[in-house]
């Protein structure tokens, strides 16, 4: 089950079964299927509370991804700020909502065991990025 919630931020206009459906596609292309999956918008000030308690880190970021799983069934706590969605789609000249999706199937990615913090390895989460938006337009089309 996925589940969407909010914590000092308005809940973003997103269908919620028609993501939730995309997001089961693409866990399935990577073998894995959805077991427990909740996902956390908050602002900025959340997040950057959250690096630091669970983290140590001092820094604002888009995503928190906290994995669970167990074998090949998906299971995590996904926060997402939107502050920093909202920044980085003006910083790259996206669309908010593009960058949006990005930012929750970036979370699903990760879950499904891509990195993007080593040598080479941003490049493919980009790629695998690119490709599930694409499967999310073609379920909306």
């Amino acid at each position: 089950m996925i589940t969407y919630n909010i914590d000092g931020v308005k809940m973003p206009k997103i269908k919620k079964r028609e993501t939730s459906a995309w997001i089961k596609a693409v866990a399935a292309t990577y073998g894995r299927k959805i077991g427990e999956v909740g996902y956390m918008f908050v602002d900025d000030e959340k997040i950057l509370e959250v690096n630091n308690e669970y983290l140590g880190h001092d820094y604002y970021t888009d995503i928190i991804t906290f994995d669970y799983d167990e074998g090949d069934i998906i299971n995590g706590d996904i926060v997402i700020s939107l502050d920093t969605v909202r920044t980085n789609a003006e910083r790259f000249g996206k669309p908010y909502e593009e960058e949006l999706y990005r930012v929750i199937i970036h979370g699903i990615l990760h879950l499904c065991g891509i990195n993007d913090k080593g040598p080479g390895e941003r490049e493919i989460m980009e790629a695998a990025e690119d490709k599930a938006l694409a499967m999310r337009k073609q379920k909306t089309t």
